[in-house]
């Protein structure tokens, strides 16, 4: 078929735009446009107040201050301790012997005495101590399996006692002079059997440095060891009276001295007892605090350092998490340059403006009082400027409004804006802190308020909580 010379060229169907096309474009975009805002505005988050207490006790490791006595010997021999650590003797109680030729332990270890077996007593005794110890165990203070372990060496010497005294005696008779020399007590008190180099610290000999546990060195004083004449054999703590020494700050020292008696929960078992306070700063500008207690030194005479918490007073109140809380500053004026006005007859003051004229008129103005004195309120500066004039009611005295104060509040949004409500902070910590509640400028509880106080300014309208 012959070509005519006509030129093909492809149909362009023309868009087709309907209403449909239109409102899902424009749907799009606004979904969009959402997102991106959502993205790049500070998102407004209420909190609902409510009561609460925080507590301000505080826990700390401080170091057992006793009346200690160290008693050493006056024979060379082998060692034998008859009275248990932790208990009190009398003074003339039989405290420990000296074998001088060691033939007591070959004695006791060849002699036909019979087998020794313990009573259910003396069972119960020992099952006691070491379900003690398995419950209050801590794996971080390893250091405390070897105190258990010369605890149990002590229940167990006192349990076999009365053999040892037997053995004692016939060897005595069987070589017709005196191997073994008996050692009675001094004086009264507790027996402890360790020595640390703390016996003679005072709360004026305190220094950063004896709490540091790693250069801390207790030396036990073993059954049955080789002594000397005048090694140390054991010390006596002879008071009741004994005293925990903590380093703390100046501020918490002036706080604990003014209560004068502190409420004390010692970890260890768990028990209270109120100390006595005292305070030391030495030369290098470190505090320490005493407590000094009258009662259960017996249950801690084998411990130096003793972990405790201090039972300090609860604060109660409205509890509010601290990033709500903002300083705010305001206009201070004269009570009696407020009065009330306007249809609604709220507060507010006579401002002295000028009409176009030139000529002095006054104007109510409405304004929100957020604390007072006994003599003065603090205004809201959105109304007011520095230099502005107020006019006192039923007078024509002036006052310059100019005098300005820092207030501490936080944004209350119950009527969906953001209006400051100042608070009275009674105690607070890292987080939260506890607020004077039913103030007559403050908060309630249940009132919402802004839970990050950066994300708003005055007065703004809340949409969302």
């Amino acid at each position: 078929m012959a070509d005519n010379g006509r030129k093909i060229t492809q149909y362009r169907r023309p868009v087709n735009l309907n209403i449909g096309m239109l409102i899902f474009a424009a749907i799009f975009i606004y979904v969009v446009v959402c997102v991106f805002m959502y993205f790049r505005t500070d998102h407004i988050v209420g909190y609902s107040v409510k009561e609460g207490s925080l507590s301000s006790n505080s826990i700390f490791k401080g170091i057992a201050l006793r009346t200690e006595e160290i008693v050493t010997g006056s024979d060379a021999g082998y060692i034998n301790y008859f009275a248990r650590e932790g208990e009190r003797v009398a003074k003339g109680d039989l405290v420990y012997t000296v074998d001088e030729t060691g033939r007591l332990s070959d004695y006791m270890h060849t002699s036909e005495s019979g087998e020794n077996s313990l009573s259910d007593a003396d069972l119960t005794e020992l099952k006691n101590e070491i379900t003690s110890f398995t419950n209050r165990f801590d794996r971080r203070q390893f250091s405390d399996v070897y105190n258990f372990k010369y605890s149990v060496q002590g229940t167990a010497l006192k349990l076999s006692n009365y053999n040892i005294l037997e053995n004692a005696d016939a060897l005595n008779q069987a070589g017709g002079s005196s191997f073994v020399n008996y050692r009675y007590a001094p004086n009264s008190g507790i027996v402890i059997y360790s020595i640390d180099g703390y016996e003679d610290l005072t709360l004026e000999d305190m220094t950063a440095e004896l709490f540091e546990q790693d250069a801390y060195e207790k030396k036990y004083l073993v059954n049955n060891d080789l002594v000397a004449n005048g090694d140390q054999i054991y010390k006596l703590s002879t008071s009741e009276d004994w005293s925990i020494v903590i380093q703390t700050d100046e501020e918490l020292a002036e706080e604990l001295l003014e209560k004068e008696y502190v409420e004390v929960r010692f970890l260890k078992n768990r028990y209270t007892s109120w100390g006595e306070v005292s305070s030391y700063t030495n030369e290098a500008g470190d505090t320490f605090v005493s407590l000094t207690f009258t009662n259960s030194m017996i249950t801690f005479c084998t411990d130096r350092f003793i972990d405790i918490e201090l039972l300090l007073e609860d604060e109660k109140g409205l509890k509010i998490p601290n990033s709500a809380i903002v300083t705010k500053e305001f206009f201070i004026v004269p009570k009696e340059y407020v009065t009330k006005g306007g249809n609604s007859g709220s507060d507010g003051v006579l401002l002295e403006t000028y009409d176009e004229e030139g000529n002095a008129v006054t104007e109510f103005v409405p304004t929100t009082i957020y604390d007072a004195t006994e003599t003065e309120y603090y205004l809201d500066d959105s109304v007011l400027r520095a230099g502005n004039y107020i006019i006192k009611p039923e007078s024509t005295q002036k006052y310059a409004v100019s005098k300005t104060g820092s207030l501490t509040g936080v944004y209350n949004i119950n009527k969906g804006y953001a209006d400051f409500k100042q608070v009275t902070v009674l105690y607070s910590n890292d987080e939260y802190s506890i607020v004077k509640s039913n103030t007559v400028y403050g908060l309630n509880v249940y009132d919402y308020i802004v839970l990050d106080a950066s994300t708003v300014n005055d007065n703004q309208f809340i949409y969302e909580r």
